[in-house]
């Protein structure tokens, strides 16, 4: 295959058919040398979507051709279920290469994907220094900010110069970290006594003492730390970095703002996942991977939907001597699910931003309230006209507005309060909350329209 041009994998985040194709191509070719030249040539981000890409089968024949020459970034790139296909495709040697090039966070990403007894066997090929300090980062919890971290960073003692810094710095050469935003001050000890940023060290003159230009630390992470809080402390102080100190207060290592990006995104699109009650998607997932991580939720569905059933099973005669109720009854139960999908989806995404903690969260429950008022009001109102002009029955078009209002009332407390308790009871409101606020709408919904019109129409 000839490589005529630079190549041109995307605009504007979509990938180029051509380039995909002659990708396709140079697998199908066996063409190694152009397949490696070109990968290395573009940002790994990009490498890694294009691949991708790619059909399952031709990314893994791509990742057996490479081997050893598929570069540490575009592998660390490729998304969770692809870079463990890769892993497992890649030889021992390969995998050792990448973790001893790798940032040590990223590397314990690649040995995470690993099975026990081969990153045995892996980690016993790597240098001791090394090895030491993946093995203490997989025994930290995962989704810590143990896991997290990477501990390649720079720190200097306080009585240091900004010039004796600047110069340490460079005399680290390939030790320092890939990317970082600080130097970190410490005492004899290690312990942490604050941090000076690179555009400090850059904007003041070299015989500056770091004590006078030294930044008290905004937050201080334990390994401990769940991913999610950690992500928090970077979206509410605007942190490129933070450090993580052990319970003695000694600096032990530091996360990075990209790999936060990861973090939010990744517990993002759980969130999202888990309100359409589905745990897993994407794209290299078999159909019987797809159908284990949705049948459980809609096993709970059909259970719930009998529930509503049986409602509807006790008005039967009211409904078989008004057909106009069976009409109208999705109305009611499909205005009621929404309005009450809206608070949770509100609600779940404030927990997730802890915008409900204290007094926030009585604050948003009057809110919801008094907006499910406001909403019963009109929408109960336009949906009694409706009936009334439909079926010109009076009485017929105020059962179902009251029962619309009720509804409304129900779902928007539903919507708040249900993922608040759960949450207080420790379970996770994204994952749970839906199931219950959509059954306990449909079945007021249900009761409350069918209850009223046997009350006042028979």
């Amino acid at each position: 295959m000839t490589d005529t041009s630079a190549p041109t994998p995307s605009d504007q985040g979509k990938i180029d058919p051509v380039f995909l194709r002659d990708l396709a191509d140079a697998v199908d070719e066996r063409d190694v040398r152009w397949l490696s030249r070109t990968l290395k040539r573009l940002h790994p981000a990009d490498a890694a979507d294009a691949l991708e890409a790619l059909q399952y089968d031709t990314f893994e024949e791509a990742v057996e051709l490479l081997g050893g020459e598929l570069p540490p970034e575009i592998l660390i790139e490729l998304r969770d279920s692809y870079r463990e296909g890769a892993v497992d495709m890649l030889p021992d040697q390969a995998v050792a290469q990448a973790l001893d090039e790798l940032d040590s966070d990223d590397a314990t990403t690649i040995l995470e994907d690993l099975e026990e007894d081969r990153r045995e066997r892996i980690l016993e090929d790597l240098a001791p220094v090394d090895r030491a300090e993946l093995e203490r980062s997989l025994a930290y919890e995962e989704e810590t900010a143990g896991r997290l971290m990477q501990t390649e960073y720079v720190a200097v003692p306080e009585f240091w110069t900004v010039g004796q810094t600047i110069d340490h710095t460079r005399g680290r050469g390939e030790d320092l970290p890939e990317v970082f935003y600080e130097v970190y001050v410490v005492d004899p000890a290690y312990r942490l006594l604050g941090s000076v940023p690179l555009a400090a060290l850059m904007r003041y003159s070299r015989e500056t003492p770091l004590e006078d230009i030294l930044h008290e630390p905004t937050t201080t992470l334990r390994p401990s730390t769940d991913q999610e809080e950690v992500a928090f402390q970077f979206q509410k102080y605007s942190l490129a970095s933070a450090p993580v100190t052990d319970d003695a207060g000694r600096l032990i290592g530091m996360i990075t703002v990209d790999d936060m990006v990861d973090v939010m995104q990744e517990e993002h699109s759980e969130d999202l996942l888990a309100l359409s009650n589905v745990s897993s998607a994407d794209a290299s997932d078999t159909v019987i991977e797809t159908v284990k991580a949705r049948f459980p939720w809609l096993a709970i569905n059909l259970f719930t939907a009998f529930i509503a059933s049986a409602i509807i099973s006790v008005f039967e005669g009211a409904i078989e001597q008004i057909v106009a109720l069976a009409i109208l009854m999705p109305v009611v139960a499909a205005l009621g699910g929404n309005a009450g999908s809206q608070g949770l989806a509100v609600a779940v995404r404030a927990i997730a931003s802890r915008q409900l903690d204290g007094s926030a969260g009585r604050r948003a429950i009057l809110r919801e309230l008094y907006a499910a008022c406001i909403n019963g009001l009109l929408i109960g109102g336009g949906v009694g006209l409706i009936a009334l002009f439909w079926f010109g029955d009076t009485r017929l078009g105020l059962v179902i507005a009251v029962a619309m209002f009720g509804t409304f009332l129900w779902a928007g407390l539903s919507g708040i309060l249900v993922p608040l308790g759960l949450k207080k009871l420790g379970a996770d409101p994204a994952v749970a909350s839906s199931v219950f606020v959509l059954t306990l709408t449909d079945v007021m919904a249900f009761f409350s329209f069918l209850g009223l019109a046997t009350l006042v129409l028979l």
